[in-house]
């Protein structure tokens, strides 16, 4: 295994490190400024559509798609290193790279397992940005982490389905420009295979029967930049057959599909969050002094912040051993290793951002700094995508059958 950045790699990573400097960073602040003035707390901010035409123009734009047809033809292991630089603004450089979730996913989606037509209508627009779309899977009355217990009926009524059920947890339902879900639902709930019960479809925002019920919050944030996360009523929604995504009974194998990539990006995400936290706690532990000698000076501040480098260093070299995996053998042959990637960064990264927290004490919860709001998103992210306990589940069966 050879982790060297290629050149590639090397140009791409100059270039959006340049890019984050120069217009990310002190777009942070202003996007909030602006944000204060809209009239729907959901709309974009102005300079989040600058930020896009600017990465669009310099090249940095869909580098999450390893289909050269539609992206930037990338492989993980190229994508980890830019994705782990987008994670240091979470808010707002996945979406100015259009490189943010649900989007990513549900693109990879459309452009492995969608039609021409369907390709046509949804994909190429939200390739350019010009859309947004979710991706509803979650629902209240049941343990989604168990994807075969999930309710929402898919039903065949001549040349229509009828899509009926109740979602929530939906990100990116609440973005004014989310005009597409892909939803998934059963198609045969009686069906002996329970994983061949599901499918996925296509149900346009503005279909008769859907409803955005609210929004729901994460930890107190609302997600704006990202367009929220919703609970959504399909009351007999009805759609064109021709909107399955696939076949039917084929909901279960896209979706892991779906979420191999998406857990790979997350997790490089997350360290970038974290050398994000890192570098605040070192700015506030050099300029603060408590008991008579600066913060950087006490004994347990060294030790948070030698314990943050060591643990990031082993999580990025996991993660991108991962990104290496998937290249060569394939998302089944990583199994293992995306499981553990998904296990152990948002842990690591949750203590790491906590630190930061208490070092900056009540500036650490404020919206004066973004630690707050980096530390609801990383422990989000042991919930989000199988809660970890479902991937402990999972991993220690396979360790376990070796001596079986």
């Amino acid at each position: 295994m050879d982790f060297a950045f290629d050149a590639r790699t090397e140009e791409l990573r100059a270039k959006l490190l340049a890019f984050m400097d120069e217009y990310v960073y002190p777009a942070e602040a202003v996007a909030e400024e602006q944000r204060d003035r809209l009239a729907s707390p959901w709309d974009t901010p102005a300079v989040v559509e600058e930020l896009k035409a600017e990465a669009r123009r310099q090249g940095l734009w869909n580098l999450f798609l390893p289909d050269a047809e539609y992206g930037a033809g990338l492989t993980n292991l190229q994508y980890a290193p830019l994705a782990e630089i987008t994670g240091r603004s979470p808010q707002l450089a996945p979406t100015a790279l259009n490189c943010a979730a649900p989007d990513t996913g549900n693109m990879e989606v459309l452009s492995q397992f969608g039609d021409e037509q369907q390709k046509k209508q949804w994909l190429e627009p939200l390739l350019a940005g010009e859309i947004r779309s979710a991706f509803a899977m979650t629902e209240p009355e049941v343990a989604s982490s168990d994807a075969t217990n999930i309710t929402t009926h898919i039903e065949r009524d001549g040349d229509e389905y009828v899509v009926t059920g109740r979602k929530w947890y939906i990100s990116g339902a609440m973005n004014p420009d989310c005009r597409i879900f892909i939803v998934m639902g059963k198609t045969d709930p009686d069906g002996a295979d329970i994983r061949r019960q599901q499918s996925m479809i296509l149900v346009p925002r503005d279909t008769p029967g859907v409803t955005v019920e609210r929004a729901m919050r994460v930890f107190g944030y609302e997600d704006h930049y990202h367009g929220g996360h919703a609970e959504v009523i399909f009351d007999h929604a009805r759609v064109p057959a021709s909107n399955l995504i696939g076949e039917e009974g084929g909901g279960f194998a896209i979706a892991q599909a779906r979420l191999g990539p998406g857990r790979i990006h997350h997790c490089m995400r997350l360290i970038g969050m974290a050398e994000r936290a890192i570098e605040l706690m070192c700015r506030r532990a050099v300029s603060r002094d408590a008991f008579g000698k600066a913060l950087a000076q006490q004994g347990v501040v060294h030790n948070w912040i030698a314990d943050a480098r060591v643990t990031v260093e082993q999580l990025r070299l996991l993660v991108l051993k991962t990104a290496w995996l998937m290249d060569t053998v394939g998302n089944r042959g990583a199994h293992t290793e995306i499981q553990s990637i998904k296990i152990a960064t948002p842990r690591a990264v949750v203590d790491i951002i906590d630190r930061a927290i208490q070092l900056h004490g009540a500036g650490g919860v404020s919206q004066d700094f973004p630690l707050a709001e980096l530390y609801a998103g990383a422990r989000t992210l042991m919930i989000a995508d199988g809660p970890d306990e479902v991937h402990q589940r999972s991993l220690a069966r396979r360790e376990l059958k070796k001596y079986l």
